[in-house]
């Protein structure tokens, strides 16, 4: 696959033993070193699940009370975002793939990748130049370690 080198900081962060209670600043480099690192998203960031407010998000990135529902509507009901989309940043994000795990969805070039564990939704964006399977592979990489977290 096309970028795979670019998923070595993700492979030894998740090879690593972390503690199962990482601190804030941990989640932050979590994001810099499994997603940010593979020059293949553009911005990301962590949402809590249960009162859906952010954990952690990367720099200059902004989510509003709005948008992070509607990511949690999105995995409520996948079929109605399969057929009409995902409104995000003001654009309807035309769904690629939707069910009870991840939902992937484009706009023109650029593109978003929602994957929910038990207790986070991780939201990863990518652009024109980025390679979206990378994107998607990190971004599920980084789910399946919380999920094995129990997180």
């Amino acid at each position: 696959m096309a970028g795979s080198s670019s998923l070595r900081p993700l492979t030894r962060l998740l090879e690593s033993s972390l503690p199962d209670k990482l601190k804030m600043g941990e989640y932050q480099d979590l994001l810099t070193q499994s997603l940010i690192a593979t020059n293949h998203v553009q911005d990301c960031a962590i949402i809590d699940l249960k009162n859906l407010s952010v954990v952690t998000i990367s720099k200059g990135f902004k989510l509003d009370a709005e948008e992070t529902q509607a990511f949690l509507n999105a995995f409520k009901q996948p079929n109605i975002i399969r057929e009409y989309g995902l409104l995000f940043k003001n654009a309807n994000y035309k769904c690629v793939r939707a069910d009870k795990d991840s939902i992937y969805s484009k706009y023109n070039n650029e593109g978003l990748v929602l994957v929910k564990t038990g207790m986070y939704i991780i939201c990863a964006t990518y652009t024109k130049s980025m390679y979206p399977s990378v994107c998607v592979e990190a971004v599920e990489k980084l789910g399946d370690y919380f999920k094995t977290k129990g997180k």
